[in-house]
């Protein structure tokens, strides 16, 4: 993608360094722990959304071979991988740069043994170089799918939809889609006359949304004045459905430009038929920063946040590079970005680390241990806590200790006088109350107070 992105909010920034050499690589994340639980909520959920669709999860490799993944990257992109040799063959390896083309080449060699149409998920890092003051990260975080074999009006919609209901399971608030197709702004550039660089060139100003820029490059190619306007003009075709009224008259009797402009329609009234177009908006612009996009594209952007939070769109020919051309569509999203969409909406504070402390005397460790995997059993997040020596210090330290750790409770076992089957159960109802009350084991983990796994 081309827009700058922030960084997570919990890297650490390392002190002033005393020499040049940095202790940590420039742009790769160390998340940690809160932030962490964080992300993997987010990531659950939207697997877990994913999931409910009908698609199964992926898991890329991280290194490719050069010679065989070029085929589905284009040329900037492997300038910003990292690349080293294969030990084992010389061979020239990268990084990850782009999970897509992974997908592509996987299903191109049939290493899928289902028939298409697949619908797949992943989750994962991509990396990529980018300088050091140009605002972006080397690594970045994604979750997101692909539906490989069909190219239709209903898939394209339900890529949209589904991108729309994992990011309401998330509980975003304010976001919505920017809705477009490749076909109509490529089919400008094919019919201005400008040269195959040029069109290269239009099309990355105008994923930059460099209108200027864009405008300098026709005025050198010489493109005609009515041409040049409608290509200019493109990226400020956005909003409603009143959108495609004003592309049809810049398409005038060009049936490239009138198909692109159809499709995209008939993917928006259906979208619109199902009560989502509140979260839509057409943007006959909307271009992508990848060259294997040639349909329906797509970009997510929510309050607050000044770049997308991820986006996506139908890619037909790009399996084809590998041997084995299938209509494909997907999206992912930028989960760093998604992070910072989620704090907006929500304090860190509201997420326990775990759900129980669990602690009693030194003398009965064996106690407190089989208590703790009891629990563990039943599903309940247990933290075991330190040993101690009498009944008095064990509750101030558990419940302290429960409080640091954000628990919502606390379980002593093996005191004297309890029963083998009976735990003391601290419920911390607030900064400086707690109530008290005995329990059998066993009921412990349907106690009302128990927390539930919740996003952020």
């Amino acid at each position: 993608m081309s827009r700058a992105r922030p960084s997570w909010p919990s890297r650490p920034q390392p002190a002033a360094p005393t020499t040049d050499r940095s202790l940590v690589p420039i742009g790769m994340a160390t998340i940690l722990p809160q932030t962490a639980q964080r992300i993997r909520l987010i990531e659950d959920r939207v697997l877990r959304t994913l999931a409910l669709w009908g698609y199964q999860e992926i898991i890329p490799p991280t290194f490719e071979y050069l010679d065989v993944l070029q085929a589905g990257l284009e040329s900037d992109l492997i300038e910003k991988s990292f690349k080293f040799p294969d030990r084992a063959t010389g061979r020239i390896l990268l990084l990850r740069p782009d999970v897509t083309a992974q997908i592509a080449r996987i299903v191109a060699m049939g290493m899928i043994p289902d028939r298409p149409p697949l619908r797949l998920s992943y989750r994962t890092t991509v990396f990529r170089y980018e300088p050091q003051h140009a605002g972006r990260e080397q690594e970045t975080f994604q979750v997101g799918a692909e539906l490989i074999g069909a190219d239709d009006v209903a898939t394209d919609s339900e890529m949209i939809a589904l991108m729309i209901d994992c990011l309401s399971e998330l509980g975003l608030p304010s976001f919505r889609i920017s809705l477009g197709h490749v076909g109509f702004f490529k089919g400008l550039l094919s019919e201005s006359g400008l040269s195959r660089d040029g069109q290269k060139l239009a099309e990355q100003a105008t994923a930059r949304k460099d209108l200027p820029g864009l405008e300098a490059l026709l005025i050198r190619e010489r493109v005609s004045k009515k041409r040049a306007r409608a290509i200019l003009d493109a990226p400020g075709l956005y909003g409603g459905e009143e959108v495609l009224r004003r592309g049809r008259r810049l398409a005038g009797r060009s049936r490239p430009l009138r198909t692109a402009l159809d499709r995209l329609a008939a993917v928006y009234g259906v979208l619109c038929a199902a009560g989502m177009q509140d979260r839509l908006v057409l943007d006959l612009g909307e271009f992508r920063g990848f060259d294997y996009y040639d349909g329906i594209v797509f970009d997510i952007f929510a309050d607050g946040i000044g770049c997308e939070l991820g986006g996506g769109g139908r890619y037909n020919h790009l399996i084809g590079r590998f041997g084995r051309d299938l209509p494909s569509t997907g999206f992912a999203f930028d989960v760093d970005r998604l992070f910072r969409a989620m704090e907006r909406i929500a304090s860190p504070s509201s997420l326990t680390a775990v759900d129980l402390v669990v602690t009693g005397p030194t003398r009965r460790a064996d106690r407190v241990f089989q208590a703790a995997r009891r629990l563990r059993d039943a599903g309940v997040r247990v933290l075991q806590g330190r040993a101690v020596s009498d009944l008095r210090s064990a509750q101030r330290t558990a419940v302290d200790e429960a409080r640091r750790v954000r628990a919502n409770g606390v379980v002593l076992v093996g005191l004297s006088g309890q029963r083998e089957d009976e735990a003391l159960v601290l419920t911390i109802v607030s900064d400086k109350t707690v109530s008290r009350s005995v329990m059998k084991l066993k009921d412990v983990p349907d106690a009302p107070w128990r927390a539930r796994r919740r996003l952020p």
